[in-house]
């Protein structure tokens, strides 16, 4: 069984740039405290089918600067596979493990949650690009998605002015606006669509107005982005452009942009794009600012598990870096602060 100590890691949920930096950072920690770090593969699936390894200094080397996760990822919950959770902990004590870094988002990090009041020895470590996690000021993978989505807005902002267009961005963001939020402030957007305010006839009528007073005034050019879960008319508008209720918030959203692009060039008369980011802003390779996040948190996590100190998650509160309890962490999601959407605001004119 090598090592007298282990300590386990994995990945959930949706993928995203920095969580290869936090393996990195939890692996060469805890070898460096004498543990033996076993990597489970595929999120809560590593556990059910028994498929994990052996993360030594060299496999833990290489691996900062790397998009997506060395073992991988899935949205598998233990809670909805016959005998799922039974199948965790039986693996758990067969591996030996004396605790267990969890790499999440809300939902990962609320099953975890659910493990550790049954008696798993766990810790958290938020990761999500949409950053809605409660308790942490950011999440891994935040930080690159707006710097890929900020970049997309200012390519498109050289294409909307050299044919006098609408050019409009969708992003992720399926409960929140963080994305669309940052990005578009980074990018001086003209407008800012995002879930925290619904998109009704009134708020859609005064877009389309300021845009005609755009091109009135002889600004020939718009900028928009709009957040993949943002409701008209009270609906959610899935991939395949049909609308959903929002009580469906499982259905695969995306679409929204290209209906706006629509009755922005039916009502302005302004001819009007559309481009969507999709996934592509959970790929390539993290920033600077989430390796070292990344880096700090994975560090934290092992401390935790040294201290014993499970139910706990990693979290940045100002300049702080610190632990909350996952009961916290998961009870609801972040949404986005409107008075920092307030200042972005000021430039929708």
């Amino acid at each position: 069984m090598g090592r007298n100590k282990r300590i386990g890691v994995m990945t959930g949920g949706g993928d995203c740039p920095g969580l290869n930096a936090a393996i990195r950072a939890v692996a060469k920690k805890a070898i460096r405290e004498n543990y033996e770090v076993v990597g489970i593969k595929n999120g809560w699936k590593g556990f059910i089918e028994n498929d994990y390894e052996i993360l030594d200094g060299i496999r833990a080397s290489g691996i900062i600067d790397r998009g997506g996760t060395i073992l991988g990822t899935s949205r598998l919950s233990p809670f909805y596979v016959e005998k799922g959770t039974e199948k965790v902990f039986t693996a758990f004590e067969q591996l030996g493990l004396e605790g267990l870094v969890v790499l999440g988002g809300e939902g990962t990090l609320s099953a975890t949650n659910r493990l550790f009041k049954m008696g798993l020895p766990a810790v958290g470590i938020p990761k999500t690009i949409d950053n809605d996690v409660k308790e942490t000021d950011y999440t891994i993978g935040f930080q690159t998605a707006v710097q890929i989505a900020t970049d997309a807005l200012d390519r498109l902002r050289s294409v909307a002015e050299s044919f006098h267009r609408v050019m409009l961005l969708e992003v992720m963001g399926r409960h929140t606006g963080w994305i669309a939020t940052y990005a578009g402030m980074a990018n001086g957007a003209d407008a800012i669509l995002i879930p925290e305010i619904p998109l009704d006839d009134n708020r859609l009528e005064a877009l389309c107005q300021m845009l005609q007073k755009r091109s009135k005034e002889g600004k020939k050019f718009s900028v928009l982005v709009v957040a993949e879960g943002t409701t008209m008319h009270g609906e959610l508008v899935s991939e395949r452009g049909f609308t959903v209720s929002l009580g469906e918030r499982k259905a695969r959203l995306g679409g929204v942009g290209q209906i706006l692009c629509e009755i922005i060039e039916k009502k302005t008369g302004l001819e009007t794009r559309v481009s969507s980011l999709d996934y592509i802003q959970r790929g390539g390779i993290p920033v600077a600012y989430d390796r070292s996040l990344a880096t700090v948190f994975g560090v934290k996590a092992v401390e935790l598990v040294q201290r014993k100190k499970f139910g706990e998650m990693t979290a940045l509160k100002g300049n702080r870096f610190t632990s909350v309890t996952l009961d916290k962490a998961t009870d609801g999601i972040k949404s986005v602060n409107l008075k920092v959407y307030a200042i972005a605001e000021v430039f929708f004119t």
